[in-house]
């Protein structure tokens, strides 16, 4: 979840396909919050082992834009 910004969900979007190779376009989804200031981007991936989701979600951790990653 972040600022709302098509800037927000390429990031996010670029940061999954570092580590999955063939992330689909209809694997990702984008919901605003209601007020319309955040967007929560959902993007569902066959995982290959845990390292790689650890790795992911450390990727958007670190990133000042992500607010929260689940």
């Amino acid at each position: 979840m972040g600022l709302a910004s098509e800037e927000f969900e390429i990031m996010v979007v670029e940061i999954v396909r570092r580590h999955v190779e063939d992330l689909r376009e209809n694997a990702v989804r984008s919901r605003p919050s209601k007020n319309g200031k955040y967007s929560s981007i959902t993007i569902t991936i066959q995982a290959t082992s845990k390292r790689q989701l650890d790795t992911i979600y450390q990727e958007l951790h670190d990133s000042e834009k992500v607010l929260m990653a689940l």
